[in-house]
């Protein structure tokens, strides 16, 4: 196929920088499953009002690109669960046990799903006589100490026109990679996520479990995009937050229609099952940053309840979008003509002669054109860059989509060069070089350790010495003796003082 190159190649003065960081934005409909799931509510990070209250069933990015060190393999990952603290505890994060998390796959371009792989997950307790997620350091996945484990299935579906022609169990009870609570929790916590990785029968790897949340922007554009004045810019919001992320290695040739057509469409769904036990879906997710500044509000929780088949229906919201006309009441830069049929070919159909496929219904999903190798060096500008292995061809994991995304909305690809931007290039954990590749989690014990205390001592020694005196070395020049002295007579005078406050409030109680 014929590489699609652009004539302009992202160069950024500071100047430029600064006063490019005006917004993010997605660009295109999404809709729900092929299976055809009850009403939905809207996704990602927290853009939607329905959604925004269901963490465990919020679908944030979703990410497909050539396996870097495998390019005869397809690499998806989906997150859920935005702005995991790690130090969340103490129940933490798990996948929800009532959730069907699928991953769709369109090999044809008719906007309809011919390949689910559908992920379940179960939740096993040792002792529910504990309020701990660990009881001690843990070691494996297999660990007794690991209180709270959880495991998945995968199931595939084949589909024709959204309807099930076949249901194969693609994966059986596979181990789950725990949140990660803290070092003194979890001191190797890379071997826990190695164990994690299953490889499936066919060339096919799998791996679910908590990471690094991989998207770097700054948020604050919806403060008046940027505060009206650019006081605020170049802060990555997600920075120290995880998500919950499945990721699946899939060989070209099974997703794929045929080596002469070699594009595919891809998203995800969560569905959640409801009282009277039906699963309905309640989040979708394809293209990044969808529903946060395309659709209005009206429109929000309405544009997941339809299928990528019906996404016209959000057609409007793409072609005479809202964002480049606030960017223009704000900051004077002016706004592209409409109607903007350039949107509707990059991010509804794909870009011709890179990744759009033949006969495309045009709907909102990744396209990924599985003949494209690797990049020897990625550029985080991807295809506006020159690099077709990036995004809007797929998106890797390093791809800056909100800077790609608001350059292609404020009209790069109709004469309008610019440099626009957020000042966030780069993610703040770097990416593995081998499968899964999202960042390993922030660790919950991330901060700053206990005064006198060091990182090489052995936990409980730490929480002795931490509990010293100020200023003591060893014990201070106390004995055994004057130390169990003084904490008894601390202990009396503790006590004295409840009970003298306990007869007081029982003596103001009697004079009511």
């Amino acid at each position: 196929m014929t590489p699609f190159t652009s004539g302009f190649v992202g160069r950024r003065s500071l100047a430029t920088l600064v006063c490019g960081a005006l917004a993010t934005g997605g660009l295109a409909a999404v809709g729900v499953t092929a299976l055809e799931p009850g009403a939905a509510s809207a996704s990602s990070h927290r853009e939607a009002p329905l959604i925004s209250g269901q963490p465990q069933y919020d679908n944030t990015d979703v990410y497909a690109f050539a396996s870097p060190d495998k390019p005869d393999t397809t690499t998806i990952i989906a997150n859920w669960i935005p702005f995991e603290e790690p130090a969340g505890g103490p129940n933490f994060f798990p996948f929800a046990e009532d959730a069907q998390y699928d991953l769709h796959i369109d090999n044809n371009g008719d906007a309809q799903g011919e390949l689910v792989f559908r992920y379940t997950f179960k939740t096993h307790v040792k002792n529910d006589k504990t309020f701990l997620y660990n009881t001690g350091p843990v070691e494996s996945l297999d660990d007794p100490d690991l209180n709270i484990t959880q495991t998945y299935d995968i199931d595939l579906l084949q589909l024709k026109d959204q309807h099930l022609v076949k249901k194969t169990k693609y994966a059986d009870d596979v181990a789950v990679a725990p949140s990660n609570v803290g070092k003194a929790s979890m001191p190797d916590y890379a071997k826990l996520r190695s164990q994690a990785v299953h490889e499936l029968p066919g060339g096919a790897t799998t791996f679910a479990g908590q990471a690094d949340d991989p998207f770097f922007l700054d948020l604050r554009v919806f403060d008046l995009l940027y505060g009206g004045n650019l006081s605020e810019v170049g802060n990555d919001t997600l920075k120290g937050y995880n998500v919950n992320s499945v990721a699946l290695q899939l060989p070209n040739d099974v997703i794929q229609e045929s080596a002469d057509q070699p594009i595919v469409g891809i998203w995800s769904t969560t569905q959640r099952k409801n009282a009277s036990g039906h699963y309905r879906q309640v989040s979708r997710l394809g293209m990044p940053l969808v529903n946060e500044v395309v659709n209005p509000l009206k429109d929000k929780d309405k544009f997941n309840a339809s299928a990528p088949w019906n996404d016209g229906d959000f057609l409007k919201n793409v072609t005479n979008p809202e964002l480049p006309k606030l960017i223009e009441a704000i900051y004077k830069i002016k706004a592209p003509d409409e109607p903007r049929n350039d949107l509707v070919d990059v991010f509804l159909k794909g870009v011709e002669g890179l990744n759009q496929p033949p006969n495309v219904r045009p709907s909102e999903m990744l396209r990924l054109n599985t003949s494209t190798k690797p990049a020897a060096e990625e550029k985080r500008l991807g295809v506006l860059d020159g690099d077709n292995a990036g995004f809007p061809n797929g998106r890797r994991l390093g791809d800056d989509v909100l800077d790609i995304a608001l350059q292609v909305v404020e009209g790069e690809l109709v004469g309008s060069k610019n440099d626009l931007g957020d000042a966030v290039d780069k993610n703040d954990v770097k990416f593995e070089k081998t499968f899964p590749y999202v960042g390993q989690p922030t660790s919950g014990s991330r901060g700053p350790l206990a005064k006198g205390t060091t990182g090489t001592n052995d936990v409980r020694n730490q929480l002795g010495d931490a509990l010293q005196p100020a200023g003591a070395s060893g014990t201070g020049g106390m004995d055994d003796t004057t130390l169990i002295a003084v904490s008894a007579a601390s202990g009396a005078a503790g006590f004295l003082l409840v009970g003298t406050g306990l007869l007081w409030w029982r003596s103001r109680r009697r004079s009511y």
